[in-house]
């Protein structure tokens, strides 16, 4: 699997809650950092932000792309239960077909159309 085939994969494991897929997908070591997590490991992030998916009507990768042989670039966009739309963009390191670090960069909600 190539790393852009990776991250694609743990965005299939999340919007089905597939514990499993996402467990052997992430590094023993992973990393997560967003706006609201700084720096939290593999356990906290399973507990706290992996089980989050249900609040998604939809979601939509709009862009993955390699930046280099590790990391990967994502722009995606989704529409919560409530109709809000927001889109974010991370930057994933894969290692070893795992990835290792997530670092999500977002702001305010976008507006349709």
């Amino acid at each position: 699997m190539t790393s852009v085939d990776v991250v694609r994969a743990a965005f299939t494991a999340y919007l089905a809650q597939d514990r499993e897929a996402i467990d052997r997908l992430l590094a023993d070591d992973f990393v997560f950092t967003s706006p609201q997590d700084d720096h939290i490991g593999k356990a906290a992030f399973l507990e706290v932000c992996f089980p989050t998916a249900d609040r998604l009507r939809h979601q939509e990768i709009l862009e993955a792309v390699a930046l280099d042989d590790h990391q990967v670039y994502v722009r995606y966009e989704y529409e919560l239960t409530t109709g809000e739309r927001h889109r974010n963009v991370e930057v994933q390191t894969v290692r070893d077909c795992r990835i290792a670090e997530i670092q999500v960069y977002f702001g305010g909600r976008f507006p349709s159309g």
